[in-house]
């Protein structure tokens, strides 16, 4: 077994080392020229030099030729370091386990998903009534680099016709592929031009979708500002689908969100009008030409409708309820006044999945999983069991099923399948990965932490038992902070590595995220985003001050919204961490709304034209416009070239500030992944390759060194 150079009694490894053991390592940089520009803009009277914002023309030769050597740079110098592949080969032993998902019936069939281990897209297999096992959709074959990857599956009512969504160079431009489930051949022509869509099903004629205008040249430069739900009937063109929902003004919205439920009597339409609100209408699928009904126009709240039984909808909803419950209402008088309780709300975050007869109730309390069972009447039947402390999901089953299944893991357990009996509430292990980390040898302990302005915020630490607290640990501090985004404990076999060698990993719940319901969403939006970038910084203080680390052995990650977090901490608290790894950041924070899909951020950010107060609020914290000359953290940031949610121009300008404007010796790189989005269905082969070079370029950075 090869490990990093730390022996298992010598739980500190190389952080224990003394100054004189530390790698030497080499500091000088020649970055690749970067030009200027005399781009100005103006906000409110006072102007703003924007001297990079040719780099945010990536399809330009200009912009490719810059790419190609950053990355010629960012190569040069990670190939320096003596240690990187054995991370990576550790990484691909560690990666190299069986990986299964629950399973889920559909027609005559049992699915589920299955990866060998180090398969770059995981399969689609299936059993029928006899327990007969067959491979019915390999990911793998869709492309020769493993860049085209699944994204939804959807099954007709009967299960004979499958739609699946797949990603090409990991663009949110999709396509939709039509198969018939018994044959496995594909039935009629793709549909193309998909974006931010869900598939649903009415009964087995065909499905509802969503989009926007095609495309016209690049698909990073399509307009996304009015979704359109289209229907899509089995048998005819994609130039026939019905416009559903979206085609006039008042039905403008940039996301909009279309389902069928279970019995195929309504459809339901949630136009998103903020981070904290959607409207929401249905319409009756069982009377041709019916209007739609109105149950929400323009609330601050999020309501989603997650059944019906005949005439009488289940929803759940923060409306009046900032932590969620759920109520039901008739049809025939479906506003709010009119909402009765079914799970009222508690001092707790709600979360609700129906399976067969019930519901599912989950709570996150402290960002941990509490799970409970209720009847339609709302009337609690039991509370449901679970393995230990951490995370479960996965809970959902069709009306006529008693068997449910969900996953639970945590920090430091792997993901393990469980089988749920809904009439008993019996529980037992259905699947275990078969993998070489031992969870018993580590520990995470949850505490709670004073920010800056008396908040107190929980942070979960993970690590090896009996690790000594001496301050020269290396530590990933991690965070997000955004978008109602919550993040709970579960496992990474990244930092599965990253922890096995000695190395501390650190999750704050900061404000911004859904962990404690809509107040504490709103505590880190718009005008007090500084909250959150406080909470990240009280955090690493945090660790700082009880010796876990020091800040010559702190890391800070953290992606998309998360790289704006590191971005902006960076560029506030400098002297903070040794290191920074800010991934695909929100980094230029007057413009981002004018690329693409950034304009639908606004709902968290606001923008630098909706006022000058704003507009003031927004250049203090920008990463982009904040850089400095002085010391910064050795930082790798990364991207890909075909991100099209944040595209890559943040990195871009946010590099070439940090190269012009480094005082000190730490390296500034940028690594763009070519062929690549945001980093859903990344490819595991470029995951383990990412990681090797994270880690490689923290642990170098800090001095440590790692060996077979």
């Amino acid at each position: 077994m090869k490990r990093f150079s730390i022996s298992i009694l010598s739980l500190l490894l190389l952080v224990a080392c003394k100054q004189q053991n530390k790698t030497k390592k080499t500091t000088a940089v020649n970055y690749p020229e970067t030009k200027t520009v005399d781009t100005i803009d103006t906000y409110f009277g006072e102007t703003v030099k924007d001297p990079y914002r040719w780099l945010e023309d990536d399809m330009s030769t200009e912009t490719a030729a810059w790419v190609e050597a950053q990355n010629t740079v960012m190569f040069s110098y990670l190939n320096k370091i003596p240690f990187r592949k054995n991370i990576k080969n550790r990484l691909e032993k560690l990666w190299n386990y069986e990986k299964i998902s629950a399973p889920f019936k559909e027609g005559n069939y049992t699915y589920f998903y299955k990866n060998n281990g180090l398969q770059n897209q995981s399969v689609i297999y299936r059993t029928d009534s006899n327990g007969n096992e067959e491979l019915f959709l390999d990911p793998n074959t869709f492309s020769k680099d493993g860049t085209v990857s699944l994204g939804d599956l959807s099954f007709s009512k009967d299960g004979s016709i499958l739609a699946y969504s797949i990603s090409e160079g990991g663009s949110d431009w999709r396509k939709i592929v039509i198969l018939n489930t018994e044959t496995k051949t594909v039935v009629e022509d793709t549909i193309i031009d998909v974006k931010f869509s869900q598939i649903s099903w009415y009964k087995n004629e065909g499905f509802f979708y969503s989009s926007y205008d095609k495309p016209n040249g690049s698909e990073l430069s399509a307009k996304t500002d009015q979704h359109k739900v289209y229907y899509h009937k089995l048998g005819t063109p994609q130039q026939q689908d019905q416009l559903i929902y979206g085609g006039s003004p008042n039905q403008k919205h940039r996301y909009i969100y279309a389902g069928v439920t279970q019995d195929d009597k309504y459809l339901i339409i949630a136009p998103k009008i903020s981070t904290t609100g959607n409207k929401l209408f249905i319409k009756d699928l069982t009377k041709p030409n019916s209007d739609f009904i109105t149950i929400l126009n323009h609330t601050d709240s999020n309501t989603n409708i997650i059944d019906n039984k005949d005439n009488t909808l289940y929803l759940v909803t923060n409306l009046n309820a900032p932590n969620k419950r759920l109520v039901k209402v008739n049809t025939s008088n479906p506003t709010p006044e009119f909402w009765e309780d079914v799970i009222p709300e508690t001092k707790n975050v709600l979360s609700v999945a129906t399976a067969g007869k019930y519901f599912i109730a989950e709570y996150m309390v402290d960002a941990i999983s509490s799970v409970k069972q209720y009847n339609y009447n709302g009337e609690l039947i039991r509370e449901i069991t679970l393995p230990g402390v951490g995370s479960a999901a996965g809970f959902g089953c069709k009306k006529d099923e008693i068997i449910d299944y969900f996953v639970f893991t945590n920090y430091n357990t792997p993901s393990n399948i469980y089988k749920l009996n809904l009439e008993t509430g019996a529980t037992e292990l259905y699947w275990k990965p078969s993998i070489e980390f031992n969870s018993n040898a580590y520990e995470s302990k949850q505490v709670f932490y004073t920010s800056k302005d008396g908040t107190k915020v929980p942070m979960i630490i993970t690590h090896k038992k009996g690790i000594e607290l001496n301050g020269k640990n290396p530590t990933i501090l991690y965070g997000y902070g955004g978008f109602n985004v919550s993040l709970n404990p579960a496992f990474s076999i990244a930092m599965a590595v990253w922890m096995e060698q000695g190395g501390i990993y650190a999750v704050p719940n900061l404000r911004g995220g859904g962990e404690y319901g809509k107040a504490w969403h709103d505590a880190g939006t718009k005008m007090q985003k500084q909250n959150v970038f406080d909470d990240f910084i009280a955090a690493a203080e945090y660790l700082i001050a009880n010796q876990y680390t020091s800040s010559e052995y702190l890391a800070l990650r953290g992606g998309s919204n998360g790289g704006l977090l590191v971005g902006a901490v960076i560029t506030q608290r400098p002297d903070l961490a040794k290191v920074a790894l800010p991934a695909v950041g929100v980094l230029d924070m007057l413009r981002y709304h004018t690329f693409t899909a950034g304009a639908g951020w606004a709902y968290d950010y606001g923008t630098a034209e909706d006022s000058e107060k704003m507009y003031k609020y927004l250049k203090a914290y920008s990463p982009v416009h904040n850089v400095k000359q002085t010391t910064y953290p050795a930082t790798l940031i990364t991207t890909a070239d075909h991100d099209d949610r944040v595209v890559p121009a943040h990195s871009f300008k946010f590099a070439a500030e940090l190269q012009n404007k480094q005082q000190g010796e730490n390296p500034i790189l940028i690594r763009i992944e070519t062929n690549a989005g945001h980093g859903a269905g990344t490819p595991v082969s470029k995951t383990i390759e990412q990681y090797a070079d994270i880690f490689g370029f923290t642990l170098y950075n800090m001095g440590l060194s790692v060996s077979e």
